[in-house]
């Protein structure tokens, strides 16, 4: 029985020890006394169990017989050999039932064991739960805290609407009195009126007083009628102004909206002035170190000038070489009448405004002219495959020795048939052509040799020098042709500008016709074209010029000075374009440049440039037929290759130039 009970102690110890599930409620005081119960339960249990062997009357009531004595059955029997012991019997009996009780002990350590450990794991997850609960906590007076700082913001906003609450009440009363006093003084200062009229109109007093009563309520009724309307115009049309006002006040702005427009034209235009003067000086400051370093380098390593004055009246004597003077005015050149044939006169005429290097130039032709004379033959230079095709011959040819206008009026005839020809060819067989056709074909060679003589010697004539760069590939014709047309344009647009025909322009229709003409020269290049024409800063606007005059050539085919500023600017303007081109590159000269970088190089440059004359410049750059030019994307493009300079080159020879504006580099 004993057992039994240890054994139902355990398992409801064993059952209170189970980890309850989360959600169950359990009354934590009937644990406790359910755990000290049983707690007692067990120490009585230990302390029993350990108590020493007592006397069997302590653990068992003696069961007495009839007479009084232990009872014998199962005992051994009575004699005078073995005598009974009571306290004998009672401690085996005693430790028998303690060994009986061992499993029991040993059983009961172990349930305690279990018990112990089952406590520990539930202390464990009551410090977790304590712990959750506790970060719940935390977090929840986190929210109560936001939740009372929300409660004071609103409980101030509440606060403060409440305040404004009450001025707008405040502001509303004072309103109100107002519009009641004002009321009472309307309606005082009507009854006044009224007084006033009655007491002014003595006749109305023999009328009927119903009548009067009557209209006076009727007055009284439009009076407030228009009372109210004219409080509805005051609150619908108070803050709107008189039409009058309105259209002043609209006037006025338009007009300082106009003065702003002109002042900021103004300042814009000044602003533009202000920016060329300073790349005016900009500029003017590199020229004159430029200038300085030139004249320093020419300090440094020229020599001293002869004194040409000996030659004079002496040329015979000295030679050519010593019968040139060269001081500060050109026109003091005075050669020998041996070196320039015509004397000192034609010499002052052909020194008129040339430099130094002009002038020997000048110099240079006039001996090779007189060299030129003398030669009754040329010797052929061979059939070789350098040799120009109108070239090749093997012998003596005859020098035809023409004079210089001859051959002048031959090169601008040969020009006309080239313009008038259909079907192009290649311009040195047009030139043997032209000359078989004119001189024929026994005489055509000579007149190549020496017509290719005299443009190879005077490099100072416009129509032979050009004539010679086309004839030797070195320009393409449609520079000369293009040139031309340019200069024929625009002497076409000042015969429009002048509504007279008289041949005459004033300056200011002259730089109007200059600017509309050329919208991409700078100021400075219009000035310098101004000046060639006949312009000079003391002139006016009003003075006349004759137009025609500027487009005059010699006998000989020299231009005006004005043509001839037209034709350096340009060739200026190509070598900048080019330039540039250059340093948008980023390359050096002897580096290899690719077709869609050089593309992309010119239409940086020039982002006005379509898309056939881009095709025809990288076909003259890179030497290839416009049919065989990859499509821009192709990757064949990268493989087109061409050293830059050589490119360049090939690019000075054609008709190139700026077609747009370059776009402005963005402010940094």
């Amino acid at each position: 029985m004993a057992c039994q009970q240890s054994r139902y102690h355990s398992f409801s110890s064993a059952s209170r020890l189970q980890p309850r599930p989360s959600g169950v409620t359990i009354d934590e005081s009937f644990l406790t006394e359910d755990k000290s119960t049983q707690n007692r339960k067990l120490l009585q249990k230990r302390r029993t169990l350990e108590l020493p062997a007592a006397p069997l009357s302590h653990c068992q009531a003696p069961v007495l017989g009839g007479t009084g004595k232990l009872p014998t059955q199962g005992a051994p029997p009575a004699g005078p050999g073995h005598r009974f012991h009571p306290g004998t019997k009672a401690a085996a009996h005693q430790r028998e039932k303690i060994r009986a009780l061992e499993p029991l002990k040993a059983k009961l350590v172990t349930v305690n064991e279990d018990c112990n450990e089952r406590i520990l794991a539930m202390r464990a997850e009551e410090k977790y739960e304590i712990s959750l609960l506790k970060k719940e906590k935390m977090n929840l007076l986190k929210l109560i805290d936001k939740k009372n700082e929300e409660k004071i913001s609103l409980q101030s906003e509440v606060t403060k609407l409440r305040k404004n609450l009450a001025e707008e009440y405040l502001h509303y009363l004072s309103e109100r009195d107002a519009c009641k006093i004002l009321i009472a003084d309307l309606n005082e200062l009507r009854y006044q009126r009224e007084d006033m009229s009655l007491a002014q109109s003595p006749g109305i007093w023999g009328e009927d007083p119903v009548k009067l009563t009557l209209a006076l309520k009727m007055t009284r009724q439009d009076l407030t009628r228009t009372q109210m309307e004219l409080n509805n115009m005051k609150a619908n049309f108070g803050d709107v102004v008189p039409r009058r006002d309105f259209e002043m006040q609209e006037k006025t702005n338009k007009d300082l909206q106009e003065q702003l427009d002109t002042l900021r034209a103004s300042y814009e235009e000044v602003r533009k002035e202000h920016e060329i003067l300073m790349q005016l000086h900009m500029s003017t400051l590199k020229e004159r170190d430029q200038f300085f370093s030139e004249l320093q380098e020419i300090q440094r390593t020229s020599t001293p000038r002869p004194d040409w004055t000996k030659c004079k009246g002496e040329g015979s004597r000295q030679g050519p070489r010593s019968c040139l003077h060269v001081g500060p005015d050109s026109s003091s050149l005075s050669p020998h009448a041996d070196v320039v044939a015509g004397g000192p006169e034609r010499w002052q005429m052909l020194a008129e405004g040339k430099n130094s290097d002009q002038l020997v130039d000048v110099l240079l032709e006039e001996i090779g002219s007189g060299l030129l004379r003398e030669k009754d033959f040329f010797p052929g230079l061979g059939y070789g495959e350098a040799i120009p095709a109108f070239l090749r011959f093997d012998g003596l040819v005859e020098n035809k020795k023409p004079s210089k206008k001859d051959v002048v009026n031959l090169l601008k005839d040969a020009w006309k048939e080239r313009l008038a020809e259909e079907q192009k060819e290649t311009f040195p067989d047009f030139f043997f052509n032209f000359l078989e056709h004119r001189f024929g074909p026994s005489d055509a060679m000579a007149w190549a040799y020496t017509i290719f003589e005299n443009i190879k010697i005077f490099h100072s004539n416009e129509v032979m020098s050009q004539f010679y760069a086309v004839l030797m590939g070195k320009r393409s014709e449609n520079v000369y042709v293009t040139q031309k047309e340019t200069v024929a344009q625009l002497l076409k647009e000042m015969t429009n500008a002048d509504s007279q025909n008289e041949g005459l322009l004033t300056m200011e229709q002259f730089n109007t016709v200059l600017k509309s003409t050329f919208p991409l020269k700078t100021e400075e290049q219009i000035q310098e074209l101004m000046e060639a024409g006949g312009w000079h800063p003391s002139s006016s606007n009003a003075d006349l010029l004759n137009y025609r005059s500027l487009f005059m050539e010699d006998e000989e085919g020299q231009s005006e000075p004005f043509v001839q500023k037209l034709w350096e600017q340009y060739m200026d303007e190509k070598d900048e374009y080019l330039q540039q081109l250059k340093q948008e590159l980023g390359i050096e000269l002897h580096e290899e440049v690719t077709l869609p970088k050089l593309r992309g190089g010119l239409m940086t440059i020039d982002p006005s440039l379509d898309k056939q004359t881009v095709n025809t410049y990288m076909s003259q750059a890179f030497q290839l037929p416009e049919s065989e030019m990859p499509e821009e994307g192709d990757e064949k493009e990268e493989a087109v290759v061409e050293i830059l300079q050589t490119a360049l080159e090939r690019l000075q020879v054609i008709d190139i130039r700026r077609v747009g504006p370059r776009e402005p580099e963005p402010a940094s």
